[in-house]
């Protein structure tokens, strides 16, 4: 017998289906889609499509989303959904889509209790119970299989800040080991410290030695975006977040 929450979720794939012509066209322009296992692509879709249902994509900056772009985004912001519940998108309800790189100010108090200000200009931000603020520019150098992916960065953080501030350390799925996880990423952010210190070259985009929490971020775009490069790389780092993840993009077939 069908639940509630598996009612909705066919009323809204039956109700608010990307037309084929859109999303192929999307698809088209994502290589990360088309290095997908066919019941993955669907997959993909349904996803995106109760994401598009579930959360507000609105412009700022003079922007103003179209249907391409919104699908755009749905697509990427559903990479990590191929083995979740979007259940675990639930602690925020809007993408915020600037053309281009945009300013934040932010306020902070230091430990003499000393309020400062500070103006960012980012490419990308994820709020604590708030929205996500993306760049549009860098959404479309995402999925490109180069390793980069804004909306999978960003989503990231997301998924890390369910059970506080972002440090790398999301919930993890039950039967998965704290302890595995935490040696296999701390002595893979340890090397990427090193390298990037000592001025080697990094297997890794290199703002992943900036903070286990960016380390965590960088690591899930090369998980979707260059899996092989990353387990490579750090295997150990692989298989938790394939662990995570609930599948193995070397081997589609198999849910660890």
């Amino acid at each position: 017998m069908w639940s509630l929450r598996d009612w909705r979720r066919r009323c809204i794939l039956a109700r608010h289906p990307i037309p084929d012509a859109l999303w192929q066209a999307v698809s088209r322009r994502l290589p990360v889609i088309a290095a997908l296992t066919p019941g993955e692509q669907t997959r993909l879709r349904e996803q995106a499509t109760l994401l598009l249902a579930a959360k507000t994509i609105s412009g700022a900056g003079g922007l103003d989303p179209d249907a391409a772009m919104r699908v755009h985004i749905a697509a990427l912001a559903a990479l990590p959904l191929l083995g979740l519940d979007l259940d675990w998108y639930d602690n925020w309800h809007e993408i915020v889509v600037y053309p281009d790189t945009f300013v934040q100010e932010h306020e902070w108090e230091d430990e003499f209790g000393v309020m400062h200000r500070e103006r960012r200009e980012l490419d990308g931000e994820s709020w604590q119970q708030g929205p996500l603020v993306l760049a549009w520019h860098e959404i479309e150098a995402s999925g490109q299989g180069s390793g980069f992916n804004l909306v999978v960065h960003e989503i990231a953080h997301k998924l890390d800040m369910q059970n506080g501030d972002a440090n790398g350390y999301p919930p993890l799925q039950r039967g998965m080991s704290h302890a595995d996880w935490n040696a296999a990423f701390s002595a893979a952010y340890e090397d990427m410290v090193r390298r990037d210190e000592s001025g080697m070259e990094t297997p890794l985009d290199p703002y992943a030695a900036d903070a286990p929490e960016e380390f965590f971020a960088v690591a899930c775009e090369a998980y979707f975006e260059i899996p092989a490069q990353l387990h490579a790389a750090y295997p150990a780092v692989y298989d938790q977040l394939c662990l995570f993840f609930r599948r193995d993009p070397l081997a589609p077939s198999a849910v660890p």
